[in-house]
C-alpha cells in the first residue's frame, strides 16, 4: 500500500522549542530487518515498543518516526495525563456509569505505564508528576456542570473536591474563576520532554529508533516491507501507531474524524510578573465545559510560561495553514487578557495546531487489521493516556501475550462508520462552532 498524506503539523510547538536542541537525528539509509516494527513515535508507538521490549528483551524492535520526536502531536498537547472520563461531546465530560468506570481503568493503566517509563528512564518531575488536575469554572453554568460531574463521581466512587473562588484565585492568580473541581488522579507531563526522554531511554543494541523517516509505503512480501526515502525495515510484525494517519495507509477509511485544536504559549514571565501574578508556580486546569479554555502555568526548563488552548476545528485533509492559526490565536490573546488582565504586555511567543482522531462511537481503531499487523489508533481526543494504554495492549496483542484490559479493549465495536464526507465536514464544524458559542466565558 502506498501512503496517501504524511504528517503535516502547523507551527512550531512551545513545548519542544523551549527545549535544548535535540542530538541529531539517526535517519534510516539501509536496509535492515527486525522482529517487531513500530510505526509512529508519539505516545502509542513509544509505549509499545518499550512493552515490546519487556516481553521480549531478546527481540529486535524498531521504531520509524515520520519527524522528530517531539514535533508531531504527541509534543503538541496540553499534557494533562486524566484518568477519569473525559467525552469531548459530553456538557461535563461525563457518559454512562459502566462505560465511564471502564475507561477509567484504562487509562489509569496508560498512566501507570507511563510512570513506569518515566521512572525508569529517570524522567523527573518536570516530565510526569502525579499532581491531579482541576476543572475551572468561570460561570454559574459551569459550577453546575462540575457540581453535575461531580455527582456523577460520587456514583463512581471517586474522590473529588470543590473548590471556591478564593482557592481558585491562591492556585491560579487569576480571579476569572468562580469555582473548581479538584480530583487527585491525573498526572501532568511537558509533552514534549516526556516523549523525547522516553524515545532516548528505549534506545539500546536491541531497540532502535529513527527519526524523519517517514514510511511511504508498506507491503507484504512473506514478512512486512516498509519503505522510506532511504531505507527498508523488514519485519513479521508490524504496530501502526499513527492516530488518524491509519487512513493515510488504507485502513478505517471513512470512520475517522479528523480534528485539530490549537494552544499558544507566552514568552518567558519577568521577575516582576511572576510576583504580581501570583499563584502556585505549577498548575493546569480544564474548562468545566469541555468546549472551553484549557491553561497551564509551567516553570522550569525555559522559565515562567502560561500555556492557553482552546477551539476545535474538523479537517479531513490533516492539515491547516497557517492563517488558520493566526486567526484562532486572536481568541487566545482574548482568552488570556480575560484572565491574567495585569499582565496585559505579555505577548505569546509560539502558536501552533494540534491533531485529533475521534470515532463517532468513541472507540479505538485497535486489532489485527491484517495478518501480522496491528493498529493501536484513534484515541478519541486524550492521547496521553489512551495512546500509551492503547500502545501497551496492542503490543501485548502482537505477542500473544493476554491481559483483561486487552480482553476489554478487543471487545469493544469497531469505529462507527461516519455519515459522508461533505455531511460529516459541516456537521462537525457546525456543531464545534454552536458549542463554542454556547461555552460563552467558558472559553
Amino acid at each position: 500500500m502506498k501512503v496517501t498524506r504524511l504528517p503535516r503539523d502547523p507551527g512550531p510547538s512551545g513545548w519542544n522549542e523551549i527545549l535544548p536542541a535535540p542530538e541529531p537525528a539517526r535517519e534510516l539509509e539501509e536496509r535492515t530487518t527486525a522482529d517487531f516494527l513500530v510505526i509512529g513515535g508519539g505516545f502509542a508507538g513509544l509505549a509499545a515498543t518499550r512493552r515490546l521490549a519487556q516481553l521480549h528483551p531478546e527481540a529486535r524492535v524498531v521504531l520509524l518516526e515520520a519527524k522528530r520526536i517531539g514535533e508531531g502531536p504527541a509534543g503538541r498537547n496540553s499534557g494533562f495525563m486524566i484518568d477519569l472520563p473525559h467525552d469531548l461531546a459530553s456538557d461535563d465530560y461525563g457518559g454512562a456509569l459502566e462505560a465511564d468506570l471502564a475507561q477509567t481503568r484504562a487509562n489509569r493503566a496508560g498512566i501507570d505505564f507511563a510512570a513506569g517509563m518515566a521512572e525508569d528512564f529517570g524522567l523527573g518531575e518536570e516530565a510526569f508528576t502525579r499532581s491531579g488536575k482541576t476543572n475551572a469554572a468561570a460561570t454559574e453554568k459551569g459550577h453546575r456542570h462540575n457540581v453535575d460531574f461531580a455527582r456523577h463521581l460520587s456514583e463512581m466512587g471517586e474522590a473529588h473536591q470543590m473548590l471556591d473562588a478564593a482557592q481558585m484565585r491562591e492556585i491560579t492568580g487569576s480571579a476569572y474563576y468562580v469555582s473548581g473541581l479538584f480530583t487527585p488522579g491525573a498526572a501532568m507531563i511537558q509533552p514534549a520532554l516526556f516523549v523525547r526522554g522516553v524515545a532516548k531511554g528505549l534506545r539500546s543494541n536491541r531497540v532502535r529508533v529513527f527519526e524523519n523517516s517517514p514510511v511511504t509505503e508498506l507491503r507484504r512480501e512473506g514478512a512486512w516491507n516498509a519503505v522510506t526515502a532511504r531505507g527498508r525495515v523488514v519485519a513479521p510484525k508490524v504496530i501502526l501507531a499513527v492516530n488518524g494517519h491509519a487512513n493515510s495507509f488504507g485502513f478505517f477509511k471513512g470512520r475517522l474524524l479528523h480534528v485539530f485544536t490549537y494552544a499558544s504559549m507566552t514568552r518567558a514571565l519577568a521577575d516582576d510578573e511572576v510576583r504580581k501574578l501570583g499563584g502556585a508556580p505549577r498548575w493546569g486546569v480544564t474548562p468545566a465545559d469541555p468546549m472551553g479554555t484549557t491553561v497551564r502555568r509551567i516553570s522550569g526548563t525555559g522559565g515562567d510560561r502560561i500555556v492557553i488552548r482552546n477551539r476545535f476545528t474538523c479537517d479531513p485533509s490533516m492539515e491547516v495553514s497557517a492563517a488558520r492559526i493566526a486567526r484562532v490565536g486572536l481568541d487566545h490573546d482574548r482568552a488570556f487578557a480575560a484572565r491574567f488582565p495585569g499582565l496585559k504586555n505579555v505577548g505569546m511567543e509560539y502558536r501552533w495546531g494540534g491533531r485529533l482522531c475521534l470515532s463517532w462511537n468513541s472507540v479505538p481503531a485497535m486489532g489485527e487489521v491484517d495478518e501480522g499487523l496491528f493498529s493501536a489508533c484513534c484515541q478519541n481526543g486524550l492521547g496521553t493516556a489512551k495512546g500509551t494504554m492503547l500502545g501497551k495492549v496492542t503490543a501485548e496483542l502482537a505477542s500473544g501475550h493476554g491481559s483483561q484490559l486487552l480482553d476489554e479493549m478487543q471487545a469493544l465495536d469497531a469505529p462507527k462508520r461516519l455519515p459522508p464526507a461533505p455531511i460529516t465536514f459541516l456537521g462537525a464544524n457546525a456543531t464545534i462552532r454552536w458549542s463554542e458559542r454556547r461555552a460563552g466565558r467558558e472559553m
